[in-house]
């Protein structure tokens, strides 16, 4: 099964985003937009795995103080249109020691540089430039999820297991 550790985002966070991606919509940029419902902040992405309990016995290893998570950026990766958060030293901290426990516990996971960010957009292309206009929202994180990446209908679903 695919696997993901991520951050769920409060109702209202999401409402900012698909604001966002309305807009970007209007000005004509096309792609694959993601549902409301499958924006997150992934915080390790673990891939093909089929030990789900090893993954939250580290999750629950690893203590996760509460902070606060405000949109800030924008950015992208190549075609890859994402939102991004405010520098968060408690965040960082946490993903550093998340990743860390995983690998102690031999659980594969990508190791590329940590860059907090919540896809709007995948294969983005426009024939005109544009501008993201990012909204403000914030919320208190207080738990991390493992979730599960699955095909239904021809639709990806991810799940919190």
């Amino acid at each position: 099964m695919r696997l993901f550790i991520a951050i769920q985002l409060s109702d209202e966070m999401k409402k900012v985003l698909v604001a966002c991606m309305h807009d970007l919509k209007k000005q004509g940029v096309e792609g694959n937009y993601l549902p409301a419902q499958n924006l997150h902040l992934t915080l390790a992405f673990i891939g093909e795995y089929d030990d789900p309990a090893g993954v939250k016995r580290v999750i629950e290893s690893v203590p996760l103080p509460p902070f606060r998570l405000s949109l800030s950026e924008k950015g992208n990766f190549g075609n890859l249109l994402w939102a991004g958060v405010k520098g968060n030293q408690k965040l960082k901290t946490y993903v550093k020691d998340l990743r860390e426990a995983l690998k102690e516990a031999g659980i594969p996971f990508d190791h590329d540089k940590f860059v907090p960010h919540i896809t709007l957009v995948r294969k983005a292309a426009a024939k005109k430039p544009y501008e993201v206009h990012l909204g403000k929202a914030e919320m208190m994180v207080k738990k991390a999820s493992l979730m599960k990446s699955e095909m239904k209908n021809g639709k990806v679903v991810y799940r919190e297991m």
